[in-house]
């Protein structure tokens, strides 16, 4: 039976380290959106237990997109020291919200100019708050980068209360954009203004996404390529994975609804595809792909309406969809070619519409990868070319 997420993620923990960790009592400059604030809220260095570290506080402190709320410290490889962020982001309707998130330091001297960054997207875990990655932590990969590292939650997972918008463009693209800004605002993490982003499934369409926002959101530091592996895209159509991508559309569904009191689910799924769609809402990817869903998702009656082919649907893939803007950033697509969750063809699509708009893109085919092996099937392909693109060379295209 096929397996009907973008997955990548675990979705639980709940253990915490006391080692060392960068001085985050210090609030600096924030110029994300091009805006300057030269005091944000003070930085707490929680003591408090994981749980409640993911208790947003009431009422939100003011600041700007990428001020950090709360740091607390987590277990890391040695030579670096590992952090547990809480900071401000804004989502769709540009309203204020808290992210949660990780940040990997080296603990050598920092070099001239600050360490190089590596924003890490990771696949999908769930809409629920028990699903953050941070709840468990591990480093990010990498990629031969000696630099910062860091991976956030996205937007609406972590925090209590709070669900995941499921593959909206902002809930990801700002949460990681404004964790690089985070990261930046803290003294001791000595992060540069160079950087690069890099994520799989889900995490590669939040890579995409990332990569068409940050000119603008984060415009004093400079994103040299973007590496999008196995990513979601093209939302709106099918390429032989119908079963996979009903799955998909149903939690996108759920996210929408959670943010939005005017969309119902029942609107669109069948009855019993209404009721089995209430694990999303609580369990994690594991939950969700071992459940009712994947048994019935088969059926005729799954939806009443497809969501895609709605008012609401289609303004959402016109919102949501990657490969509408074109990146300052050059481009690395990784692909497998036995991947049967982002199958090959929809990779395909995804490079005729970026060449389309003049994107300066690149396809790395690894034939014998899958959705779970690709990532480390490609690394040192991945760590070569980010390493080319902090050395300044000019970048390849599929296109030419």
């Amino acid at each position: 039976m096929l397996v009907v997420a973008l997955v990548l993620a675990g979705c639980t923990g709940d253990d915490a380290d006391d080692d060392a960790a960068p001085d985050t009592t210090e609030a600096t400059e924030s110029t994300v959106s091009g805006e300057t604030e030269t005091e944000g809220p003070d930085v707490e260095e929680f003591d408090g237990s994981v749980e409640d570290f993911y208790r947003v506080p009431d009422p939100l402190p003011s600041g700007a997109p990428g001020d950090v709320l709360r740091t607390m410290p987590v277990e890391a490889p040695e030579g670096e020291t590992g952090l547990r962020v809480m900071y401000l982001s804004t989502d769709a309707e540009d309203d204020v919200r808290a992210v949660t998130g990780l940040i990997y330091v080296p603990t050598d001297e920092a070099p001239e100019g600050g360490w190089p960054v590596v924003a890490w997207a990771h696949g999908t875990s769930g809409l629920a708050a028990p699903c953050a990655p941070s709840r468990a932590p591990a480093p990010p990969p990498a990629f031969g980068v000696e630099g910062v590292r860091v991976a956030t939650d996205y937007i609406g997972l972590g925090p209590e209360g709070e669900i995941h918008p499921y593959l909206s463009a902002a809930a990801e693209g700002h949460a990681v954009i404004d964790g690089v800004a985070a990261a930046r605002s803290l003294p001791d993490v000595h992060a540069g203004d160079q950087w690069v982003v890099t994520g799989v499934s889900q995490g590669g369409h939040a890579a995409l996404v990332t990569g068409e926002m940050a000119a603008e959101r984060l415009p004093d530091a400079e994103l040299l390529g973007t590496v999008a592996i196995a990513p979601g895209s093209e939302l709106g159509s099918t390429y032989g994975d119908e079963i996979q991508i009903k799955i998909i559309t149903t939690m996108v569904l759920v996210g929408v609804a959670a943010e939005d009191p005017s969309v119902a689910i029942e609107d669109y799924l069948g009855p019993e595809a209404a009721a089995a769609a209430q694990v999303i809402e609580t369990g994690c990817v594991a939950d969700i792909i071992g459940g009712a869903l994947v048994g019935i998702a088969g059926s005729p009656d799954y939806f009443t309406t497809d969501p895609r082919t709605s008012p609401v649907g289609e303004a959402w893939l016109e919102e949501n969809d990657p490969g509408q803007v074109v990146s300052e950033a050059p481009l690395l697509v990784v692909q497998g070619g036995q991947d049967i969750l982002v199958v090959p063809a929809r990779t395909d699509a995804l490079i005729e519409r970026e060449c389309g708009i003049g994107q300066v893109v690149d396809l790395l085919e690894v034939p014998e990868g899958d959705h779970d092996t690709v990532t480390g099937l490609a690394e040192d392909d991945i760590a070569t070319w980010l390493a080319a693109r902090f050395a300044g060379e000019p970048a390849a295209t599929t296109c030419d």
